[in-house]
């Protein structure tokens, strides 16, 4: 039986030589480091690739990775024409109030004829005094003077009878003369007593407190058993022909631009009702503590305006040029109003403005925007001085 046996050695110059003798050439070895660079390399290009798949191939900035920028909606808001509008706080009150009083020597009150809220006519008795005394003497005043007419014609008479009896000789002219006299006396009295009388009765009726206008009661401060007299407060005030007006309040810009006749809407607090008048009157001067002044505004009677009370006036001030934003894109702080704007680097930038008009379509901006700027409609109180954001056109 025979063996063949074949050694194979590796020399150390890669020769392989096997046991006869016989050399044969061995693969080269490849070295580690080379492997792992290329593993290395190739994850790194696996990683770049990644990056542009997910970046849509735009490089960004070193510091100024927008991929974590927030989106914010913009608008470019334009120019609008607006009509000016003033809305002011003021008091209702009445346009002519009238306090009635007690004009006589006064008494105790009998009788009260009207309440709050009623209407009067002029000459209207409101309230009744007691004037049983004056009654009494005014009776004892007319018969004075039916006692004074008496002596006057008595007088008249005796005259009468001198003139016959001087014809005849029997009186002499001095007689006639005094009984001339006597009669002018006794006509002079019944004058006075006539006078008198008058006098009382004109007192007697106004013991009765009438109505002076016509108009409607405000206020009535006087109950039957009551006793009154010149010096008592106003018993009942009336406002004549029931004209209501609001006393609006107005800061010196605000009354400098505006006239008499100037159309206006007054809403009284708590009520949907609203009232349309016009500016009558305007204050000639300014409060010194306050720096404002008072716009009278006339209105119509209506149970609706309660004198007293608070309203709200809107007054129209013409038509003007703005930038009209919604209220989501105008904040403020203490520093005062301000917008967020988005400049051509993508960076939202503070711009301070200032407000006008309120208008169901938005809050006019008078200053601080041209109206070509990108604006930030919403979430602009998220956002810092500076931050990189993405834009979103407002459709």
């Amino acid at each position: 039986m025979n063996y063949e046996t074949t050694i194979r050695a590796e020399a150390a110059d890669g020769v392989a030589t096997d046991f006869t003798g016989a050399h044969t050439l061995a693969p080269p070895a490849i070295p580690r480091w080379l492997i792992i660079g290329g593993l290395f390399l190739f994850g790194l290009l696996l990683a770049i690739a990644a990056y542009f798949a997910l970046t849509g191939g735009e490089p960004t900035a070193a510091g100024d990775d927008r991929s974590q920028a927030p989106t914010v909606t913009v608008v470019t808001p334009g120019q609008t024409m607006i009509a000016g509008e003033i809305e002011a706080p003021g008091t209702l009150a009445a346009r002519r109030p009238m306090p009635v009083g007690v004009a006589g020597e006064g008494g105790q009150v009998l009788r009260v004829t009207v309440d709050a809220g009623d209407w009067v006519q002029a000459g209207q008795v409101l309230a009744v005094i007691d004037r049983s005394v004056q009654v009494q003497q005014a009776a004892a005043q007319a018969a004075q003077a039916e006692v004074a007419r008496a002596d006057a014609n008595l007088a008249q008479a005796n005259l009468d009878r001198a003139l016959k009896l001087v014809e005849r000789g029997f009186v002499s002219k001095a007689d006639v003369d005094r009984l001339t006299a006597t009669r002018d006396a006794a006509i002079a009295r019944v004058k006075v007593a006539e006078a008198q009388l008058r006098e009382q009765r004109a007192r007697n009726e106004r013991l009765n407190i009438y109505a002076p206008a016509t108009g409607y009661v405000l206020a009535r401060n006087v109950e039957p058993g009551q006793t009154v007299s010149a010096g008592t407060p106003a018993l009942f005030t009336i406002a004549s022909g029931g004209e209501m007006e609001m006393l609006a309040q107005l800061s010196e810009e605000q009354l400098a631009g505006l006239s008499v006749g100037t159309s206006a809407t007054v809403i009284p607090t708590g009520s949907e009702q609203s009232f349309t008048g016009q500016i009558w009157q305007l204050s000639p001067t300014i409060d010194q503590t306050t720096r404002q002044g008072t716009a009278r505004i006339a209105l119509r009677f209506s149970p609706g305006l309660r004198p007293g009370g608070f309203a709200t006036a809107r007054i129209n001030s013409g038509n003007f040029t703005a930038t009209l934003l919604p209220e989501s894109a105008v904040l403020a702080d203490a520093k005062g109003s301000f917008v967020y704007v988005v400049g051509k680097d993508n960076k939202a930038v503070r711009r301070a403005v200032k407000t006008g008009a309120v208008t169901e379509k938005g809050i006019a901006i008078t200053e601080g925007l041209a109206g070509n700027e990108r604006v930030v409609l919403r979430s602009g109180g998220f956002l810092n001085p500076g931050e990189t954001v993405n834009p979103r056109v407002e459709k």
